[in-house]
């Protein structure tokens, strides 16, 4: 099964970046992985919030394919422990999933078309972060349910 992180966006902070490379290497040891950064639209400001989204979900749609499993984090998913998070997974890899794609939205959120072609809505957290560092937060949480699928001593309980 592959794992791909999407997000939309800058490309990785210079001061997250080495931390976000060090757990995506290691999530290699147990899937394989990458990372898809889309850039907003070149006049992105300048655009209508519904617009902007509409945008952003056309450049999503175009890096799908049609049996991607798709992880949405947004604040009005469901949450999960890292345990859960690591049932999740392997409950993927057991339904032989190909890829689970674990996306990142902009600013404003997601257009609804992203929203009806996601498979599961995860709530990060009830908090509010950067997306920066929510994707250092998402590649710690992946790698962690990766080390709890192995019973490696990485995750304490």
């Amino acid at each position: 099964m592959k794992i791909q992180f999407i997000s939309v966006g800058k490309a990785h902070d210079a001061d997250l970046k080495a931390s976000i490379d060090d757990f995506t290497t290691r999530i290699k040891k147990y899937f394989s992985i990458d990372w898809l950064i889309i850039p907003a639209p070149k006049n992105a400001a300048v655009m209508s919030e519904a617009d902007l989204k509409k945008a952003e979900a056309a450049s999503i749609v175009a890096q799908l394919q049609k049996d991607d499993y798709v992880v949405l984090l947004d604040e009005r998913g469901k949450q999960f422990s890292s345990p859960d998070l690591a049932n999740f997974i392997q409950q993927r890899a057991n339904e032989s999933c190909k890829k689970i794609v674990f996306l990142i939205g902009g600013a404003f959120g997601v257009d609804e078309i992203i929203k009806q072609r996601a498979n599961y809505v995860w709530c990060l957290s009830k908090l509010v972060f950067p997306h920066q560092i929510v994707r250092l937060i998402l590649a710690e949480q992946v790698y962690r349910a990766c080390s709890i699928l192995r019973n490696e001593k990485y995750h304490h309980i």
